[in-house]
């Protein structure tokens, strides 16, 4: 995930990253990219965040299926970030949970909480690249990316819906620690958040696309509240809907641990309505 995607993603769920870099990129392209994703990292979203949101899967010729949900992120010590994710209903997810640990040195952990088998498991490094609960989303989508894993580069100003945007590609700096080899961000100067991003994975073309259909001033922070992902293989796609969100209410460090998320009554009180 870009700096771009990682707190609008985050953000979203409390949720959202391009060929290696040429050799003949000059330097002040890499310093260019590489200010405007600190900035984009470093974007104003509050020490922490509560978020009540619907996801819609719609496949082709196939009825949309929605859910609800919430989530909890706040930064923690050391640079760290942690995210907690529940899903309300239906009924047949009710109570499964994702929780994310993100370090500053660029590792994570992820645990999935599957209320069946009343159960906490580890998600595996090499899993990354799997589909968070057959949505279009990918686990790695929902890390905390930090700008300093990849090498980025502007490769220029475009229109994108009437709003005026630098074009930012990003690759990792290690291609064994990614499922894309590239993303390409379409970022909004002023907000300082993505209006589209694509995501490459074995090839030249695409694989998905996070469009951005909204985006507000919630308590004095921009936010993104209304966006999709969308599979352009299959034309599979993944909508966001944020109902509410609220920052800096100096949510409690024991919100974010392996104990609240096997356990949906605790997180479930700090509910945002």
């Amino acid at each position: 995930m870009t700096p771009s995607t990682r707190k609008a993603l985050v953000g979203l769920f409390a949720v959202w990253q391009l060929s290696a870099v040429s050799t003949q990129t000059n330097a002040d392209e890499l310093i260019d990219g590489a200010a405007l994703a600190q900035r984009i990292y470093d974007r104003a979203d509050g020490q922490d965040a509560a978020t009540l949101f619907t996801m819609t899967l719609t496949a082709t010729n196939s009825t949309p299926r929605q859910r609800l949900a919430y989530s909890f992120r706040r930064d923690g010590k050391n640079g760290e970030v942690q995210s907690l994710l529940r899903f309300d209903s239906p009924a047949d997810i009710r109570g499964t949970g994702l929780l994310v640990h993100s370090r500053a040195d660029g590792s994570s952990d992820q645990w999935l909480y599957l209320p069946a088998l009343d159960q906490v498991r580890r998600i595996a490094s090499d899993r990354r690249g799997g589909r968070f609960v057959g949505s279009d989303i990918y686990y790695e989508d929902l890390e905390d990316r930090r700008p300093d894993r990849d090498r980025h580069r502007l490769l220029g100003q475009e229109q994108i819906e009437d709003l005026p945007t630098q074009l930012l590609e990003s690759v990792p700096i290690d291609a064994t620690k990614s499922v894309y080899r590239k993303r390409l961000a379409w970022i909004h100067e002023p907000t300082l958040l993505p209006v589209r991003v694509d995501f490459f994975e074995s090839d030249d073309k695409p694989r998905k696309r996070l469009t951005v259909h909204k985006m507000e001033q919630i308590q004095g922070y921009w936010t993104i509240t209304d966006s999709t992902m969308t599979d352009l293989t299959n034309g599979h796609q993944t909508r966001i809907s944020v109902q509410t969100v609220r920052y800096d209410q100096n949510l409690p460090e024991s919100l974010c641990t392996t104990q609240t998320l096997a356990d949906p009554a605790i997180d479930g009180a700090l509910r945002p309505q």
